[in-house]
């Protein structure tokens, strides 16, 4: 059994995130999504998501071409790479943060896996922050 491991927030998922998803389950047989903590989304992009951790989970637990679907853990973030002990790790183009020098982190905790960065799938257009973006601009043209 081939395992593959991604991460992400996927707050308002959208059809860039199913590519995604979707391309990294080609590298294995088991896909296995570590959906981003609120804690850890903050931390990185400075402010919490719309969805909390338990309604993005759910989404993703959902997929029927997810076979298991977890919360990352809120301290070191690397453990649950140790926990689940992946081959393939698939990050996606723009996933830059706890990915610098991954592959050396994973080898000094004893782990090899192969680490792939898919392609975008329309990133003009299917990019969370562009989405927002623009339902704000909707939302504000409407009232």
């Amino acid at each position: 059994m081939k395992r593959v491991l991604t991460f992400g927030t996927f707050d308002e998922f959208h059809p860039g995130h199913e590519f995604y998803l979707r391309e990294a389950k080609k590298y294995g047989n088991e896909l296995i999504v570590v959906v981003a903590r609120n804690s850890t989304v903050k931390e990185i992009k400075g402010k919490y998501p719309l969805n909390d951790e338990l309604t993005r989970l759910a989404i993703i637990q959902n997929l029927d071409y997810v076979d298991e679907a977890t919360l990352g853990h809120e301290g070191d973030k690397y453990a649950i790479i140790e926990e689940l002990k992946p081959n393939v790790i698939c990050l996606g183009y723009d996933q830059h943060h706890f990915t610098d020098n991954l592959k050396t982190i994973l080898n000094q905790r004893g782990l090899n896996p192969e680490i792939v960065r898919l392609e975008a799938f329309e990133p003009d257009i299917y990019k969370s922050s562009i989405l927002r973006k623009q339902n704000n601009h909707i939302l504000s043209d409407d009232e």
